[in-house]
């Protein structure tokens, strides 16, 4: 009994700390999105890495209030009885998940362009990168509305009767079986744009890293001194990136792991489920704040504010 009244007890600790988690990462994301809407409120043509920054917030404000919804659904406070609410609330999660991954993608390939030096190869893409870019972001968002569109078919609102070919979402909703030829289809696209992407990523973090390497070579062969703490605005932007960039696939693999372990050894234990939550959560939740590092004026701001 004691045994028992302490996994509960757990389960209502780990329960408040995923909607916390929530709570935090919105107003974060809010308040990152506000300061680029204000931003480009002044300035006339902003730059495409300040474009990247303000879809990020701007997806994962939608995707933590979509997870808010979920958690809500899932751990029993409020139920939806119709099935478009279900299927409008799954897919939009979903799909701000997928635009995450392609957009953190954009942001470290951004930042590899503009720290590149002139006789690079990537150099010539500077210039193309500010007229092409509202086309490329166009394409990914196409691509994964059509994508993540089988949860729009596919889920519903869990019916009163038995059913073992149902795949249980949340308290509520549902996913009904599709063919194996569209499920192995839709199974094999996601992987393959998560694995690509993962992979620019982790190509373009190792192409700044030795640009940075290279440039502290070549500052203290100048200075003959150790390398000055004070880095150059876009040294520390691509410092935040990197960090960024790990953080990401950290919390990608645990995702991966957790969910793998869950469907595998755990089935619906609610601390299991719980854990999964706040790992899908985390980096959406940590993003505004990694970011902000490299925004001197935001930070200006809010201390002003804070002061008031």
């Amino acid at each position: 009994m004691v045994k028992k009244k302490g996994k509960i007890s757990r389960f209502f600790d780990i329960r408040s700390t995923v909607f916390f988690e929530i709570t935090i990462g919105i107003i974060a994301n809010t308040v990152l999105l506000l300061f680029h809407i204000l931003q480009f409120l002044f300035k006339h043509k902003p730059k495409p890495l300040d474009l990247t920054i303000a879809q990020l917030a701007l997806i994962h404000l939608v995707m933590l209030v979509t997870m808010g919804f979920i958690a809500t659904d899932t751990f029993g406070f409020q139920g939806w009885e119709d099935g478009l609410t279900c299927k409008v609330i799954i897919y939009m999660q979903k799909l701000m998940r997928a635009l995450s991954i392609c957009t953190t993608c954009l942001l470290s390939i951004l930042q590899a362009i503009t720290l590149s030096p002139r006789n690079s190869t990537l150099a010539k893409f500077k210039h193309k990168a500010t007229y092409r870019y509202p086309c490329c972001l166009v394409c990914l968002w196409v691509f994964n509305m059509l994508l993540n569109g089988r949860f729009l078919v596919s889920i519903g609102a869990t019916p009163n009767v038995t059913s073992h070919s149902l795949i249980f979402v949340t308290e509520s909703c549902s996913q009904w079986p599709i063919s194996y030829l569209f499920r192995y289809i839709f199974f094999s696209l996601a992987n393959i744009q998560d694995i690509s992407f993962i992979g620019l990523m982790a190509f373009s973090s190792g192409y700044m890293v030795s640009l940075l390497s290279r440039h502290k070579r070549q500052i203290q062969h100048l200075h003959s001194t150790s390398f000055s703490s004070k880095s150059s605005p876009e040294g520390r932007a691509t410092q935040t990136i990197l960090l960024l960039m790990g953080f990401f696939m950290l919390m990608y693999f645990l995702d991966c792991v957790t969910f793998s372990s869950r469907a595998i050894l755990w089935n619906n234990d609610p601390i299991s489920l719980c854990v999964h939550m706040l790992l899908g959560n985390g980096y959406a939740t940590v993003c505004p704040f990694v970011l902000m590092r490299t925004e001197k004026r935001m930070i200006g701001c809010l201390t002003f504010w804070w002061k008031r």
